[in-house]
């Protein structure tokens, strides 16, 4: 079941119920999730948490003048924007694309999106995810693929998917594509 995270909300609900579901159960279902994890969210107790060193990192690529940060997320916009607003990182992402503004993940539209959005070609930026979707994203747009071995799908399949390369630890990071020879194949 934890192989569909990182996909929209729909395309999960559709893989969740098998794809002899009918459009209205799935639209059913979707709605019927959405509602409850705003039930959840609302409840103060209830928090989402990040993965172990991520605030760190992004405030340290936020403070380079030579990184420019943005998010290519399955979420949608209201979640994203919750999770900004409770972090206070207003300012950190020069763009979030999400699961409204784009087709799901593994199509390359929102990195393509996001890249556009602040003039940057696909070809230099990196794609940060735990998920296959995200690398076959990031391949399909043309972009470098980091990997992270803590989410939800396997490192080999983050590598079959085209990870470029696998961390094991965000302080892995920041040394990576800090290389002076950044190299896709290292």
């Amino acid at each position: 079941m934890l192989g569909g995270v990182g996909l929209s909300l729909v395309p999960t609900m559709r893989r969740l119920l098998g794809e002899s579901a009918l459009e209205a159960e799935i639209e059913a279902a979707t709605e019927g999730y959405r509602h409850a994890f705003q039930r959840l969210r609302a409840d103060p107790v209830n928090v989402e948490p990040l993965f172990p060193g991520a605030v760190e990192v992004v405030e340290e690529l936020r403070a380079r003048s030579d990184i420019v940060l943005g998010i290519a997320t399955g979420k949608s916009r209201r979640g994203v924007s919750h999770i900004i607003e409770r972090l206070g990182w207003h300012s950190h992402f020069a763009t979030v694309q999400t699961a409204d503004d784009a087709p799901s993940k593994p199509d390359p539209t929102m990195v393509l999106q996001a890249a556009r959005a602040v003039g940057l070609d696909p070809a230099s930026a990196i794609m940060i995810g735990d998920t296959t979707f995200d690398m076959a994203m990031a391949c399909s747009a043309g972009c470098s693929a980091v990997g992270v071995s803590w989410g939800n799908h396997p490192v080999e399949a983050l590598r079959v998917a085209g990870a470029h390369h696998v961390i094991d630890h965000f302080d892995e990071l920041v040394p990576l594509i800090s290389k002076d020879n950044w190299d896709r194949a290292a």
